[in-house]
């Protein structure tokens, strides 16, 4: 699909581009080939592709969580100036 001029122009407006004519023309060029390119991949048989395909095989990378033990919840609320149903109480800072 070849783009034309004003086209290319549209478009730049649409994004905001101020472009000069020399790279009006070079984008066009461009932005033509990707959408070819684009035209070419949708002609591609894609029906018995099963989604999610990789060319490598996929393995866990999540590392194994080292669950340290915790303060009891009493021990950490001692040191509150104010508590609420086991919760820290603090003053708004919002309202």
């Amino acid at each position: 699909m070849k783009l034309s001029y004003e086209q290319v122009r549209h478009i730049a407006w649409l994004a905001r581009l101020g472009l000069s004519e020399e790279e009006v023309e070079k984008f066009s060029l461009q932005l033509s080939n990707i959408l070819e390119n684009s035209e070419i991949l949708q002609q591609v048989d894609t029906a018995n592709v099963p989604p999610a395909t990789h060319t490598v095989p996929l393995q866990n990378v999540f590392r194994k969580d080292d669950v340290a033990e915790s303060y009891p919840q009493a021990e950490i609320l001692s040191n509150a100036p104010k508590q609420e149903e086991n919760c820290f109480k603090v003053q708004a800072i919002l309202e």
